[in-house]
């Protein structure tokens, strides 16, 4: 069965709805889905619910932006949001995601980017959610400072550029621990994007191992034939899960749900309790 355990909604800087997921997947012969958004679980609720009505098997999870000396995105898989240690981690990442906004802000504005916090929050679609950079971009867009979001994110957001900033963001052992204290199942979202070098990205997954990582993300609508073939080694040298998703933010674009074609192995659905 074909499964996309990587897939962004509106719940965080997506723009589709889970139903719009969900009635995808069964477009694009999607039997197992992931809904992944950033720092968040808001959407999984509703997420499950329009899966049980179209018969895709739904695998609750989220996706963990966390900093080292790079960004390092951490997937997790069946955590109990019930579980205090998620709600801890839940408060973090949104005092956290405050902080980096108020960061950013200020930095546009010597810039000569003028954007005011309630012009950011009304890109927000849930109330709930933390506040994500891309909400800064699109709210720069919509006062014509950049042809585009994407744009004014590569020129002023993006790790490097003026405005960039990390304050508040967790470290991967704190996501790793979060993810494994919940009762999930962690996965190193697409390795072959990390800015380092193979022996220098070899080092960070024997750590990650260390502190419990589980698997990685071989499979990925970014990663070429040779990254795909390398990243299975590399599970298969540090005994981890191969999973594997399309990264869908949009309903057009190159990242389309279900791509490319992964059918979870045998230890993974058992890992995630799907029979």
């Amino acid at each position: 069965m074909k499964a996309d355990l990587h897939i962004h909604s509106y719940y965080s800087d997506g723009m589709l709805s889970p139903a719009d997921i969900a009635q995808t997947c069964v477009k694009n012969g999607v039997g197992i889905a992931a809904l992944t958004d950033h720092d968040n679980m808001n959407g999984s609720e509703e997420f499950a619910a329009e899966c049980a009505l179209r018969d895709v098997k739904c695998v609750r999870g989220m996706e963990i932006s966390a900093y080292t000396d790079v960004k390092v995105h951490i997937l997790g898989y069946n955590l109990n949001s019930d579980c205090q240690t998620y709600k801890d981690f839940e408060k973090f990442v949104c005092d956290g995601a405050l902080a980096r906004t108020a960061d950013i802000l200020s930095k546009l504005k010597k810039r000569g980017v003028s954007l005011t916090f309630d012009e950011v929050i009304r890109e927000r679609r849930c109330p709930l959610s933390p506040v994500h950079t891309m909400y800064v971009a699109r709210a720069a867009a919509r006062k014509g400072y950049s042809p585009s979001p994407s744009a004014f994110y590569m020129e002023m957001l993006a790790p490097g550029r003026p405005a960039y900033s990390d304050a508040g963001r967790p470290t991967p052992e704190y996501a790793l621990s979060t993810i494994s204290e919940c009762g999930g199942i962690s996965s190193l979202a697409h390795p072959g994007r990390l800015d380092l070098s193979n022996e220098e990205r070899l080092r960070l997954i024997k750590r990650l191992c260390d502190c419990g990582l589980r698997g990685i993300e071989a499979v990925y609508s970014g990663h070429t034939e040779k990254e795909t073939a390398y990243f299975k080694e590399i599970a298969a040298k540090f005994s981890l899960l191969v999973t594997g998703g399309s990264d869908t933010h949009y309903a057009e674009g190159s990242r389309a749900i279900g791509t490319p074609a992964f059918v979870p192995d045998e230890k993974l659905l058992s890992a995630l309790g799907i029979n």
